[in-house]
């Protein structure tokens, strides 16, 4: 499809509010409305979303987007929708009716843009609706979820070469904020678009405005005396990201004692009361915001100044990603990482988490299923105690809770009481050396996020490295 240049500039102008397009925006714009597929890799804030949203309104038949957050896809439909575009959202946080309303409307022909899990392709409902649409384009948000070696994968996301032949191959576009080759190459293949049709966008990862520093503390004490006095000298919102939700408690006591205002947020709060503290923070001009990192994706706040971690992540995904919250605005902001020795011993018990055995895995499995519809009369905390016993600090049941779901071996959840046995345990999730391969993956990157941590050299550098894209100038982080 040929279109005006004038006619993209209006609709971003009278639609979107901007006044001109961004690095390459315009040129990936017009490659997918030209019927061209494409893989974008540009920094958080920098429009990826512009991207698809634009092209989806020039285009005659329906975007479909998929997206792995629900919190990602209500955020930007709730955009779209105040900017008077016709888009929706499927996800497991509607009800049966509001679901069978929204399969309605898609067959009637409304929406110009549907979010979706890749999950929700399981449906054989959803298939069925689906396919009686046209459908002009298909983005893949947050691409990096489709590769094993990736922070995030989900299982899913492996399966979008079916879905575009589902779709009728359409146009697709593919986007993340990070990726080093490994996962590049990984979305590609996935992609199931031969690599000569598909054209990389690398904006690379450059954030001149954010300012990295990080500082070596000896105890807690300290940390949490340096950590009071960056709040202080910081004036607009604030994040400050925990490892562990004991961790903020401690943090917020602390606080309390010195009188400063503050929220916290964690996955072990009730989804409202989630919804209510995220939506106060985004409303905020000066909010102080305790948080593990469940806090953050879906969270599109452009005036956030401070960004502290409280201890080392277990990735340099994971603190590109976090710190990518900062200064969207452009506006000068400050990055803070406080490293403690103790503080590894921490990760580390997350890596053992985060890569059960085969035996735990199995173990829990059996457990589900001998448990039937009765599971749903247990908390997390007493199946925990049935696997683990009385360490009520071995999380390897999350992990495997997330993987079931993940695989399509359980559907629902103990959180809505209708967590349920729906398949067979795949294989390869109980083969040992599948097992150790992920745990050596998971424990590299936390050596690479500790070298970070201890590097002489420009921390900008650093991370342009880790994910493989020219250096740029820095001069702000606190080794230049």
């Amino acid at each position: 499809m040929n279109v005006h240049k004038d006619v993209l500039s209006a609709v971003l102008r009278e639609t979107f509010g901007g006044t001109e397009f961004r690095s390459s925006q315009r040129e990936i714009i017009e490659r997918v409305l030209g019927g061209e597929h494409c893989l974008v890799i540009m920094p958080t804030g920098m429009g990826k979303s512009l991207c698809y949203q634009l092209p989806a309104l020039v285009l005659d038949g329906l975007t479909v987007v998929v997206s792995p957050l629900i919190s990602l896809m209500k955020d930007q439909v709730d955009k779209l929708l105040e900017s008077g575009v016709d888009a929706a959202f499927v996800n497991s946080s509607l009800s049966k009716s509001e679901r069978e309303a929204r399969y309605r409307a898609v067959e009637e022909g409304r929406y110009k843009i549907l979010y979706v899990s890749p999950e929700r392709f399981r449906k054989t409902h959803f298939r069925k609706i689906i396919a009686t649409r046209t459908v002009s384009l298909l983005a893949v948000d947050e691409a990096h979820c489709v590769s094993q070696w990736g922070q995030d994968f989900r299982p899913d996301y492996s399966r979008i070469a079916e879905y575009r032949e589902l779709l009728g191959f359409p146009p697709t576009i593919a986007l993340t904020a990070t990726a080093t080759k490994r996962v590049q190459d990984d979305i590609v293949a996935t992609l199931g678009i031969p690599a000569a049709e598909l054209k990389i966008f690398n904006e690379g990862i450059c954030r001149p405005n954010l300012h990295l520093d990080v500082e070596e503390v000896i105890d807690e004490a300290e940390k949490f005396e340096i950590i009071f006095e960056e709040i202080g000298k910081t004036r607009g919102p604030k994040i400050v990201y925990f490892s562990l939700i004991s961790g903020i408690e401690r943090f917020s006591n602390f606080l309390d004692m010195k009188g400063q205002r503050h929220m916290i947020y964690h996955g072990k709060l009730a989804p409202e009361k989630r919804r209510y503290i995220q939506q106060k923070f985004l409303r905020s001009e000066d909010m102080l915001m305790l948080a593990t990192n469940a806090f953050g994706m879906g969270v599109d706040k452009a005036d956030i100044r401070l960004i502290v971690h409280a201890e080392i992540p277990d990735s340099v995904e994971s603190y590109y990603q976090e710190i990518g919250r900062a200064g969207r605005d452009g506006k000068d902001s400050r990055c803070l990482l406080l490293y403690c020795q103790d503080d590894l011993a921490v990760q580390m018990s997350f890596l053992e988490w985060r890569n059960p055995d085969a035996g735990f895995i199995k173990k829990t499995y059996l457990l589900l299923k001998s448990l039937g519809d009765t599971v749903n009369s247990f908390t997390y905390e007493d199946l925990q105690e049935k696997l683990v016993f009385k360490n009520k600090g071995d999380h390897r049941l999350q992990t495997a809770l997330n993987i079931f779901d993940r695989f399509a071996v359980t559907e629902g959840s103990l959180d809505t009481l209708n967590l349920r046995v729906t398949g067979e345990l795949p294989e390869g999730l109980i083969a040992d050396d599948h097992v150790a391969a992920k745990r050596e993956v998971d424990r590299m990157r936390l050596v690479d996020m500790l070298q970070y941590a201890k590097t002489k050299k420009c921390r900008r550098e650093y991370i342009h490295e880790y994910f493989g894209v020219p250096h740029a100038a820095c001069g702000t982080c606190d080794n230049c």
